[in-house]
Formats: C-alpha cells, sequence, structure tokens
C-alpha cells in the first residue's frame, strides 16, 4: 500500500473530508487555504482564496456544489466548490471552530469559540428553497450559548444526528452533548472521556459513532442510546477516528503533543495511524508514514481508501491493496451466515 503524498500547504493540516461520492477530497490547514483534490490520483484541483487565518475544518452539501469553512480569522465562508467564487461570508463573534451541513443540506451549524468573556456558542442558518446563497442572510434561525452549560470549553466537533433530530457535539471537557436544533435546548449530556474531544465520526449507516480524544482512548457508540460498546486504548493522544464501511475495522490516529514533536525521534513519536477491530479490540496493524501527530484522517465513503492529514504539513493518500480488501475474519462470516439464514426464511 503505497501512500500518494499530497504537497499542498505550507503548514500543519487541521481537518480532511471526502464528499458523498468519494470523488473529491478536501483539505484545511493553517496555512488559510482550502483545497480541492481528485481522490482516485490525488490530482490538485484548486484552492480556495479568502481566509487570513487557520481554517479549522470545512464541509460539503451532499451534491458537492457548496462548502463551507471555518477559520480562526472569525470568519464563516460559502464557495461554489466548481468555480472556487465565495458566495458568502459571515463574521463571528470569536474563531469559527467548525461547520456542518444537515442531512439533505437544508440547514448548517456554526461552532464559534469562546472570546473575550463570550461562551462558546452555537449558530443555526436554514438555507432558502432556492438553495441560493445570495437569498441566505446573516441572521442565525437558533443561538444555541448559555444552554450549553460551558464556561471557558471550547466545542472541537459537531454533527447533526439522524434525520437532523439533535446535533451531537464533543468539546474540551470530554462530554457529549445533544441540542435541539430548533431552540438551542440542551437534550443530554453524556460523560464520554477525561479529556478535549478531538473528533467524532458516524458510520455510513449513522448507528454508530466513534470518538477520538486526548486521554489516550478513542470509543466506540450505539448512535441511539449512547452507551459505550468499546473503548480502545493507545499510549498516545487521538486526534481523528474513523470507521471502514466495508469491515470491522477502526482506524485512529494522532501522536505526541505537536509542541514535543521537534525534541523527540520520528519512531518514538508514535505518529502511525493504527487499525483496529471493532469487535475484538484486537490492534491489526499500524501504518507509518507522517514525521509528526496525525491531526486528521478519513476514510473513503466506499472503503477502498483513506487519507491522513498530519502536523508535517503532508496530505498521505491511501489506496487499499486487493489483499486487504479481500481478507476476511470470524466475524466477517458470522455476519454473511446470519444473512443468509435470514435470506432463507
Amino acid at each position: 500500500m503505497r501512500p500518494i503524498l499530497l504537497k499542498g500547504h505550507t503548514r500543519a493540516l487541521t481537518h480532511v473530508k471526502y464528499n458523498q461520492d468519494g470523488d473529491l477530497l478536501f483539505t484545511c490547514s493553517k496555512d488559510n487555504r482550502p483545497t480541492l483534490w481528485y481522490s482516485d490520483n490525488g490530482e490538485r484541483v484548486g484552492t480556495y482564496e479568502g481566509h487570513n487565518g487557520t481554517v479549522w475544518g470545512c464541509d460539503v452539501t451532499f451534491d458537492s456544489t457548496l462548502l463551507l469553512t471555518a477559520s480562526a480569522d472569525m470568519s464563516c465562508k460559502m464557495w461554489n466548490v466548481r468555480t472556487g467564487e465565495q458566495l458568502w461570508s459571515l463574521d463571528t463573534p470569536g474563531p469559527c471552530r467548525w461547520v456542518q451541513w444537515s442531512e439533505g443540506s437544508g440547514m448548517f451549524a456554526v461552532f464559534v469559540d469562546p472570546f473575550k468573556g463570550a461562551k462558546a456558542q452555537i449558530w443555526i442558518f436554514k438555507m432558502p428553497q432556492s438553495m441560493d446563497p445570495s437569498e441566505l442572510g446573516k441572521q442565525p434561525f437558533v443561538v444555541c450559548q448559555e444552554q450549553l452549560e460551558l464556561n471557558k470549553e471550547r466545542i472541537i466537533r459537531g454533527l447533526w444526528t439522524p434525520l437532523n433530530r439533535e446535533i451531537l457535539t464533543g468539546a474540551e471537557d470530554g462530554k457529549l452533548r445533544l441540542i435541539n436544533p430548533l431552540n438551542g435546548d440542551l437534550v443530554a449530556t453524556h460523560e464520554a472521556h477525561t479529556k478535549q474531544i478531538q473528533d467524532i465520526q458516524y458510520n455510513k449507516e449513522k448507528t454508530l459513532f466513534i470518538t477520538g480524544s486526548r486521554d489516550f482512548t478513542s470509543k466506540l457508540f450505539d448512535a441511539f442510546t449512547y452507551q459505550c460498546l468499546m473503548t480502545f486504548k493507545t499510549d498516545r493522544p487521538i486526534n481523528g477516528a474513523a470507521m471502514s464501511p466495508i469491515k470491522l475495522h477502526i482506524m485512529t490516529g494522532g501522536g505526541q503533543d505537536a509542541m514535543s514533536v521537534t525534541t523527540t525521534a520520528g519512531q518514538s513519536g508514535k505518529f502511525e495511524a493504527r487499525v483496529f477491530h471493532m469487535v475484538y479490540g484486537d490492534l491489526l496493524g499500524l501504518i507509518k508514514g507522517h514525521f509528526g501527530p496525525i491531526n486528521t484522517l478519513a476514510i473513503h465513503p466506499d472503503g477502498t481508501s483513506y487519507v491522513s492529514g498530519g502536523e508535517d504539513g503532508y496530505v498521505r493518500l491511501h489506496h487499499y491493496d486487493e489483499e486487504y480488501l479481500n481478507l476476511s475474519d470470524e466475524a466477517d462470516k458470522i455476519a454473511e451466515n446470519a444473512a443468509a439464514m435470514a435470506g432463507g426464511k
């Protein structure tokens, strides 16, 4: 499995994102230039020029026409994916940490960091029926702030739950919170980690989700009961975690704190991506390559490749070998037998 190295950023990567079809790859970094690539060969398509600070995250509509970006320059911007034209810009009261389209792209949420005494906020917008950004105002449909029960903690990740019923957030205090997007009320709080949650990703069916934390663990949760089903322990902070859509495999990435990287040899910095079995929790393998912590990773929607972004400024695009794709284990056979028996009834 030889990686394709994508060198389009001059500073550390902050987020990598496949579109729904998996043919496009979006990358964000601290160099303020979100970049678009073809995911099959790593060809660079172009950049989105306009931010003046670190771009922490991005999200794209289900039809890959509109891109949202969140930046430390205290702005959220919307772009035409194909042309790179900036269509809409929102000034936020603090650094913009995260953005997320709802299912169907009829709404989107903007996550704002605490700033100058103000607490973390979530702004929720409704798109006009025409989906024309020129008709989109600057006033959010809902602002959620005091209900979050946060002091100076930031919200690091936020996802829309199935059917857009709630917004699931992960914060610096290690807790998961469910927010009602219609009125901003706090629905529930779940103890998840002892330190900052760095990443949350759903599986393809949105029946499970995986978290990664600075407490050296990644946890698998039931997406409806929020029960922790499995804990994957490592000896490093975990910045990214994802689930394969075709295998019972979990992938995590992280590494020693970036501030200590320059004093640590590459082999002892623990910069490898790790693959675990989802059911048994066994460590299946390590994938080396980055010369700094892995800050973000994502698995292709069809499970044939994965991408990781590191503190070293490189994006590494890996296409799985046929040997891996054809690999089966006992749990796979049990699932196949159960499906065959169900089909025979």
